[in-house]
């Protein structure tokens, strides 16, 4: 066990763990920030994503201290002021979802696709969405919403 300080949704947090127990589990047992989830176990499917300084990246195989003094963000961070992200927002009026077992991963990676370029191409949106596996098929909406949150009416 060791001592880790971890910047979690704007709160820098201190906790005992394990170096090699991977983040996902500590976001979800420690924090209980749900939002992440375990999908394939591979860092493959996207479901486990998070914002890292602003990157989306996987957590369900990388060890916790990987992310020691890193800025986290979860989907559960992206709201502000109990109003949505434009892209959250954007994913509800479009109904961007069905199971939605990969919807934390679209709206992580949509996030860090729209801070980086403010107004992306289709293109550039399937790109970035492209590391998230969605079985449902809703990848349409996807695109739509994050077009949507780019482009705020």
């Amino acid at each position: 066990m060791k001592s880790f300080d971890f910047h979690i949704n704007g709160k820098k947090e201190s906790f005992e763990v394990d170096p090699e127990e991977p983040l996902l589990y500590i976001l979800r047992d420690e924090f209980q920030l749900s939002g992440a989830k375990f999908g394939c176990g591979l860092q493959q499917c996207g479901a486990c994503m998070v914002l890292v300084d602003g990157e989306s990246l996987p957590t369900c195989l990388s060890p916790c201290e990987n992310f020691e003094g890193k800025t986290i963000e979860t989907i559960e961070g992206l709201q502000k002021d109990n109003n949505l992200h434009a892209v959250q927002k954007a994913f509800v009026e479009l109904q961007a979802a069905q199971c939605g077992y990969c919807l934390n991963g679209m709206v992580i990676s949509a996030v860090a696709l729209l801070r980086n370029n403010q107004n992306p191409s289709e293109e550039e949106i399937k790109d970035a969405l492209n590391q998230v596996i969605c079985r449902c098929g809703t990848h349409s909406r996807f695109i739509k919403a994050v077009k949507r949150a780019s482009n705020p009416k």
